[in-house]
Parts: structure tokens; sequence; C-alpha cells
């Protein structure tokens, strides 16, 4: 059916929602990366060494991408007001825990506190934005979310760098009090969801099964390089996550409530698009991982500078994610989907002239540039894409299982760091992670071809009725 709200909502209105939802969402982004920069400091106050590192990065990643399909859910179900006000709360005290956290085992586990909070932001807020807009103005405004939560992921180390630099890696965590307070003032004034008849019941087992099917293996990623596959912790990670995961399956098609309805992914520009995702957003993570941490453990740059050395691409997504949303809106996200990533791929193959010393002119700002327009190219018309393909009623989950691929991505692609550059990054180490991003970047390009089908423009019959039919082949309630 067609959302009633989307008709009715005023512009001054829908700029407010659009607000809100990038504000509430930059924050759960930012904190994805504003930390690789201070990773150094980090371990330097409390020891630790990479696997601290690591686990800084991924405790976080891993809760955010465990949970968010249960807070998609609960999105659906309880109110995208009600859980993104929750999640606000949440994340600016467990924000607050990781800024005062005396050693890194209670670090890591503030930053597990802190991805779970992170976790009620993303899909509620995508949401928001879904059930407001429509038509053009809807793809304008994915666009800009994109825009901007995603250049959250790169203007991260900029901050973190000035921060740790002019003050203290605590800092860093500290500042998002501020902008939660913002957020929480103006969600006040965005009209309330309607009152639903019946609550979905919560997918608790599905929750657990699906965090354990992460959690173990990624454990065992992270441990295997100190400890050795033989080690009990390890490999026992390594077979309860898997078993777990595969019983998370299973459960999501048998349980009457899933967390994770499996019939979404009939829709094929919704399961081809977030397989594309999960090579891209490996990509991104893994490669910003790896050279912020080069350029100031090997290249000598202090953390200021290895934030602006990183700035490129950000400036390059927010002069054209809007448009770019805007032309695909038009003309289908086949072609941006394929071409983008092939751009970003080529930005980090001219990244491989990187030598010791490093020159940042010549070898490094014309592959973050290149790496820049690809991102810009690619990640608007990708989430449009797959958001575009379920029924408005599932954009709650959608939007959660999306977001929960590329965190996972993420996720897993940092856990490969050690076996990719071995215990010690060095300039060869540095050469084969650019290899490996641009691999994963040119995999995504592929599969968008192969796989992306541009929506049909609706025929006079189906906008008449509603109704229209998707790239699969299945009947779906139009997204107006």
């Amino acid at each position: 059916m067609i959302d009633p709200r989307s008709a009715l909502v005023d512009p001054a209105t829908q700029r407010h929602v659009l607000v809100v939802a990038i504000l509430a969402s930059f924050v759960a982004f930012l904190d994805g990366s504003i930390v690789n920069v201070a990773l150094p400091a980090i371990v330097d106050e409390l020891g630790g060494g990479i696997a601290l590192q690591q686990w800084v990065v991924d405790s976080y990643l891993l809760t955010l991408g465990a949970l968010i399909l249960l807070a998609g859910s609960l999105s659906d179900a309880l109110g995208r007001g009600r859980i993104l006000t929750i999640g606000l709360i949440w994340f600016g005290i467990t924000s607050l825990a990781c800024a005062v956290a005396p050693t890194g085992e209670l670090l890591v586990a503030a930053r597990a506190l802190q991805g779970a909070a992170g976790a009620l932001l993303v899909p509620s807020s995508l949401a928001i934005i879904i059930s407001t807009f429509s038509g053009a103005a809807q793809g304008r405004a994915i666009g800009m979310w994109t825009a901007w939560t995603g250049t959250a992921a790169i203007i991260g180390p900029l901050l973190g760098g000035i921060l740790v630099d002019s003050s203290s890696w605590r800092l860093i965590f500290g500042i998002n009090v501020l902008p939660i307070l913002v957020t929480l003032i103006l969600l006040r004034r965005i009209p309330k969801d309607p009152v639903l008849e019946a609550r979905s019941k919560i997918d608790v087992t599905g929750a657990v099964l699906g965090a354990v099917g992460l959690g173990g293996p990624v454990f065992a990623l992270i441990e295997q390089p100190r400890l050795g596959f033989e080690h009990p912790a390890v490999w026992l990670s390594l077979v309860v996550g898997v078993a777990s995961f595969v019983a998370f399956l299973s459960w999501e098609r048998r349980t009457p409530h899933p967390m994770l309805p499996l019939s979404v992914f009939r829709h094929r520009n919704f399961s081809m698009g977030n397989i594309a995702t999960a090579f891209i957003y490996g990509a991104l993570s893994f490669g910003f991982f790896v050279l912020a941490i080069y350029l100031q453990q090997v290249a000598g740059f202090s953390a200021t500078m290895a934030g602006f050395a990183t700035l490129p691409p950000t400036l390059v997504m927010l002069l054209l994610s809007s448009r770019v949303g805007s032309l695909a809106g038009r003309l289908g996200p086949r072609l941006f989907m394929t071409v983008g990533p092939l751009v970003g791929a080529l930005g980090y193959v001219l990244l491989l002239t990187i030598s010791d010393p490093v020159d940042y002119w010549w070898q490094v700002l014309p592959g973050l540039v290149v790496f820049g327009l690809g991102l810009a190219i690619t990640v608007a018309p990708l989430t449009s894409a797959i958001l575009g393909a379920p029924p408005a009623a599932q954009a709650g989950i959608a939007s959660a299982v999306n977001n929960a691929v590329s965190r996972v991505a993420g996720l897993i692609a940092i856990a490969c760091v050690g076996f990719v550059v071995g215990s010690i990054l060095d300039l060869d180490g540095l050469h084969r992670a650019l290899i490996v991003t641009a691999a994963l970047l040119a995999l995504g390009g592929l599969v968008s071809w192969f796989g992306i089908r541009n929506p049909a423009a609706p025929s006079a019959a189906s906008t008449a009725d509603g109704a229209s039919v998707d790239d699969a082949g299945d009947v779906s309630s139009s997204r107006g």
C-alpha cells in the first residue's frame, strides 16, 4: 500500500525529517571510522598491539552488524521515532563510557555496547526517509543521506586526527554528546508514527543465533595470527559460529515472526545489490583501515595529517552524490553501480605507486581522488536500488539488512587484515592490501552489471491501482 503520510507531508517537514535522519545515522557511521587514526594513540596508552586495534574497531562493528536486523524489525513494529530516541540516548551513554575506559578490555566492552546502540539508529533513519519522500524527491533525499552518512566513514579520520593531536583520543568519543542532544531536540518536532493495531513479537532466538554466528568466526579471524588455528579458542569459536549461523538461517525460515524474513531476498535487485554491497563496503573498510595505520606508523604522518590525507574522497562525495542520485533515479542504477566500483578500483591501483618515502601529492592524492569519484558514482544508486526493491512496509528491515551486510563486510574484512599484511604492516603488506581492496571493488562492479536490473517505468494501469511489477517479476506495492 502507498504510505498515506508520504503524500501529506509538507516540504518543511520533509526537510526536517531528512536532517534528523542524516544526523542520527551520521554519529553511528562516524564512530565506525573516527577511531582509525586514534588506534596508535590508544595502543600507546593502553597496550594490546594490533589485536587491540582490531578489536576496538570490530567489537563496534560486530554488535552493530549482529543486532541491526533486530533493530530493523523493531523499527517497523514499534515505530521509527521511538527506536531512534532509544538509540540516541543509549549511544550517548556508551560514548561516554568509551571516553573514560581505563583499560583496553573495558574499552572493547564499551565499544560493543556502543555498536548495539548504533544498530538502532541506521535502519530507523532510512525508514523515515522512505516513508516521508516519494518519486524523484525520494531519490534526491537518499542521495543526500548517502552523501553525508557515507562521508562520515571517510571524514572520521580527519576529525579524529585533529582531536588526537590537539587533546586526547578519548575526546573522539566524548564529542558525540552534542550532536546527539541536537538530534533528540529535532526529533521531537517530527510527527509521531501512527498507532499500530498489533505489535510483532521480538525474535530473541534469532538475535542470539545471529550474534553468535557472527561473533564466533570474527573472533577466530582476529585471534588466529596470535594464537594459531590449533588453539581451542580459535577453532572452537569458528565451529560454534558457523553452526550458529546455519541454525539462524533455519530458524528464520521456520519462525512465524522472523527477525530476517528471507522472502525479502526474492527481489532480484535486493539480493544482488546486497552481494555487491558486501564487496564494495568490505573494500572501503579494509582499504581505509590499512591506509590510515600505514600513514602514521610507517610513513610518519601525525594523526591530523593522516586525517587530512584521506579527506579528498569526502569532498568528492559531498559534491556529486546528490546529483548522481537524481541521475540514477531517471536512468536506473545498473550503469552507476557497475562503473562506480570499477573507477574506485582504479583509484586503489594508482595507490600502488606509494613507496618509501611517501610522496603524498604524487603517490596518494591522485588515487584517493579517483576512488572518491567512484564512490560518489556508486553509493546513492546502490542504496536506492536495494531499498526500492521490497514493498514499502518492509522499509525498516530492508535498510537494516543492507546496513548489516555493509557493516559485517567491513567487520570480516578488518578481521582478515592479519592474513593479508602479516603481523607487522610494511610497504609490501600495504601493496598487498591495496591489491585486495581493488579486487573487491572490481567484483562489486561485476556483480552489479550481471545482477542488477533497471526497474521498468510504471504503466498507466499500475499507477492507477497503486501496484507495479518489480525487476524480478513480483508484484509489489507502490512506494510513493
